[in-house]
């Protein structure tokens, strides 16, 4: 039996409530404060943990993670960092808890906040990550996307396209927070227990890659544990069972807290697992694919195809051909791109040869926009001389969207196999 009160506190001018999970008897009780992973996070999201640890005699307290200032956009994990520590002062003032055995247990982004609150502060006894990253949060991201469209069976351009370059645009246009956040350099000034856990078939977080970045990052702390928990996720629940945690997880978990620290053993303990897909180097946009560089071309392909559609009685049916094509492929584009990098498991449609049906009509209407434009613009010399002033220069944009479309339409593998 476990015993359950609602409690807040309050950091940086906001109330965060939680619960404490408490052992039905005795004090003097070790103490871990639930860290969420990256969304909204209420704290009945990490409820079946904390009654878990509660009832192996841990002292457990979930909170509702804020929602002031975070977003997908916007984000500060030293901020978080703060709420995590505000959340362990008050476990660690509770009657059944031993204040000097008050620790942290981070999931996934919370991988990134809980060393950075126990790097800040001497009131942390030890640190629990479960599916933590050793990658920056782009990267990782990057591996997510490729990981769920390689198991879906998407091969090719589109997976460039979207883990590669729409990663590295996301970041370098601001749009995604804390795109590059070092987590390694957070890990290297740790000196409280550490144990860090990952499912084997984490498809979030490169399991392999991380294990072995933590193991060398953690190198001169002589008190922590790495393992991989076999046949898990990300969440170490059961693969495709989320609300069932993985047999031993609980067990192994608090053993390990309660004998803190002679339970933390060197980190050769573990075998890092085989990952089907590696990660990617997120490097910065160079000038010539730099954000403002991308809002000239959309600008440009706006003004120069659907701009010529509003008065399509200056065009032969090759420069409507063109115009509406153009439309059609920088549009669905923009809509596809944002379906398929905003939404966590996106469905991503029948399927050809690899590629999504979307992406082939994509590839195809690219391609034709390219064939008419060019046809148009051999045409232009007989039209030309009987053209008024304005409906040249709208020709001549057109056209001028038609040749820049051949290297952007390169860039984000529509005009690749």
């Amino acid at each position: 039996m476990i015993r359950t009160r609602e409690v807040s506190f309050e950091n940086a001018g906001t109330t965060l409530r939680g619960t404490l999970h408490v052992p039905a008897r005795g004090t003097g009780r070790p103490g871990v404060v639930l860290v969420h992973g990256s969304g909204p996070g209420p704290r009945s999201s990490l409820t079946a943990h904390a009654e878990a640890f509660a009832r192996e005699g841990i002292v457990a307290l979930t909170y509702d993670k804020r929602t002031e200032g975070y977003s997908a956009t916007r984000r500060d994990y030293g901020l978080l960092a703060a709420d995590a520590l505000a959340a362990v002062r008050l476990l660690a003032a509770q009657p059944e808890t031993d204040r000097k055995r008050v620790g942290l247990w981070g999931f996934s982004e919370g991988g990134w906040v809980a060393p950075l609150a126990a790097s800040r502060s001497d009131e942390i006894a030890y640190v629990v990550l479960v599916g933590a990253s050793g990658l920056s949060p782009a990267r990782q991201q990057g591996w997510a996307l490729e990981t769920y469209l390689r198991r879906n069976g998407v091969r090719g351009a589109l997976v460039d396209a979207l883990a590669e370059v729409g990663i590295r645009q996301l970041a370098g246009a601001g749009l995604f927070a804390e795109a590059h956040h070092d987590g390694v350099s957070v890990l290297r000034t740790l000196r409280q227990p550490v144990l860090a856990l990952w499912g084997q078939h984490d498809s979030v977080v490169p399991p392999g890659e991380s294990l072995l970045i933590f193991r060398e990052a953690l190198a001169d702390n002589d008190r922590i544990t790495l393992r991989v928990v076999p046949a898990a996720d990300h969440g170490v629940c059961e693969p495709g069972q989320p609300e069932k945690l993985a047999p031993g997880y609980v067990e192994f978990v608090t053993s390990w807290i309660t004998g803190v620290p002679a339970t933390a053993w060197p980190a050769t303990s573990a075998v890092p697992p085989v990952q089907a897909v590696y990660s990617r180097t997120v490097d910065p946009l160079a000038w010539w694919e730099s954000t403002g560089v991308q809002c000239a071309a959309v600008a440009l392909f706006f003004i120069a195809f659907p701009g010529s559609l509003s008065r399509p009685g200056e065009l032969d049916r090759v420069g409507r051909w063109a115009a509406v094509l153009g439309s059609v492929t920088v549009g669905g584009w923009i809509v596809y791109f944002l379906r398929v990098t905003v939404d966590e498991k996106p469905a991503l449609g029948p399927m050809f040869g690899g590629r999504t049906l979307p992406w082939l009509a994509l590839q195809g209407t690219a391609a034709a926009t390219v064939a008419t434009t060019a046809l148009t613009a051999v045409r232009a010399r007989r039209l030309w001389p009987r053209l008024p002033g304005a409906a040249k220069a709208r020709l001549g944009l057109l056209i001028a969207g038609g040749l820049a479309m051949v290297p952007w339409g390169r860039y984000w593998r529509l005009l690749r196999r």
